[in-house]
């Protein structure tokens, strides 16, 4: 179970970081780029970032390489932004949950009976 001040800080180091990526000019970075979730550990010494992203393989590869290119920059950054004694080290993970999810839907439309207009009673 996350605690209160543990979630409120991860919400925190999500909306920072996301505001954050709109500054770097990498262009490594995938067009669509989406912090979805982070996780902190207990000491909050070190931080998972969970980064989701649209387009092709090598694109989503680039994207995290840049990041992780990017995490001291993006830390240095956060330290002002934030209200802790310490900011904690980044590491970024991909995230793939979206796409997954919209293939999933995809794949329950396909299975989903379509209705027959003409067997529903029409005139």
């Amino acid at each position: 179970m996350v605690s209160r001040r543990a979630s409120r800080v991860n919400q925190q180091l999500r909306e920072e970081i996301s505001a954050l990526l709109r500054q770097l000019r990498d262009p490594r970075l995938a067009e669509i780029v989406s912090i979805t979730e982070v996780q902190t550990t207990p000491d909050y010494h070190s931080a998972r970032v969970f980064v989701s992203t649209l387009g092709e393989e090598i694109e989503k590869v680039q994207t995290i390489e840049a990041l992780e290119k990017a995490a001291g920059f993006i830390r240095r950054e956060l330290k002002p932004r934030l209200n802790m004694r310490a900011t904690p080290m980044l590491t970024f993970v991909r995230d793939d949950s979206l796409e997954r999810g919209q293939q999933l839907s995809e794949l329950i439309k396909e299975a989903a009976p379509v209705p027959d207009p003409a067997k529903e009673g029409g005139a």
